[in-house]
Formats: C-alpha cells, structure tokens, sequence
C-alpha cells in the first residue's frame, strides 16, 4: 500500500484538497455520499461533517458577485469553536449569514494552502468528533491512528 503525504511526517506543507479526501477518509466509520449536485459529504453515522458546497448566492466575490464554486464546510463542535476560527485573522475560515447559529466554518479551495496539513487534520479530527458518537468519539481518540498524530514511518 502506498503511504498518503501526511502518512509521512510531513504535516508542516501545505494543505490540499486531496489532503481534506484523504484526511477524511482515514478517520472510522466515515462514508462518503454524493450531494444533489454531485458534490462531496463526508458523513459519520449518517451525519455530516464536511461537505463540498454548491455555489450559493450567500458566499460570492465581493469584487463580480459571482458565487463562490469552490467552498467546503466543516462542523465544529460549538459557536466558541467557530467564532475562534472565523475571527482568527490568521487562518482563512469565514461564515456566511446562511450559516447564523449554525455550528460551521466555511473555507475556499482556493485558500487551503494557508493552511498546513496539520492544521488541517487537526479542523477534520474536530469536525468529525462534533458529529460522532460518544462511544465512537472514545474509541477513536484512545486509539493509536489518529489523524493528528504524526507517524514516523509510512503505514503498510
């Protein structure tokens, strides 16, 4: 089996939007769906925790109006959680008023290398311990394959 990047140790680079698939897809009991439109839901126990949007006229270029296309939302556990990222001036999460009192932050594709990987995977282990189970919650954080634990050798 091939090692994934961040199987690597090498967290520090930047994100990707293949790290948010393969980040996603390492965590248990994820299932990936398709949305109406075709795009990406990555779901834990039938729930949501990141999905790529399709375009909506509440997230759009100030500078030609045109919704943005390339969105993905990820849930947080709480409105603390999301207030500290959103108001983070160093990180390139943002909301919309669509998702007022909605436990969510919003991020383009096209600002993901802002990000590294590790700061990534640490907004996707959140996300997806916001929706899961308690018991899977337990399970997954007592374990030895968290996604935000840097290996030191590439998973066989």
């Amino acid at each position: 089996m091939q090692a994934h990047r961040w199987q690597c140790g090498v967290m520090d680079a930047e994100a990707t939007e293949q790290d948010i698939h393969d980040l996603a897809g390492a965590l248990p009991f994820v299932e990936t769906q398709r949305g109406p439109g075709g795009n990406v839901v990555y779901q834990v126990g039938g729930k949501s925790f990141i999905y790529f949007r399709t375009p909506r006229k509440d997230a759009f270029d100030p500078a030609t109006g045109e919704p943005y296309r390339d969105v993905v939302v990820f849930w947080v556990s709480d409105e603390a959680g999301k207030q500290s990222l959103v108001h983070d001036p160093a990180t390139p999460y943002f909301t919309t008023s669509h998702f007022d009192g909605h436990p969510s932050v919003l991020l383009r594709l096209s600002r993901i290398g802002e990000l590294s990987r590790a700061e990534l995977a640490e907004v996707i282990e959140d996300a997806w311990l916001s929706r899961a189970s308690s018991h899977r919650g337990r399970l997954y954080l007592a374990s030895t394959a968290r996604i935000t634990e840097v290996p030191t050798h590439p998973r066989r």
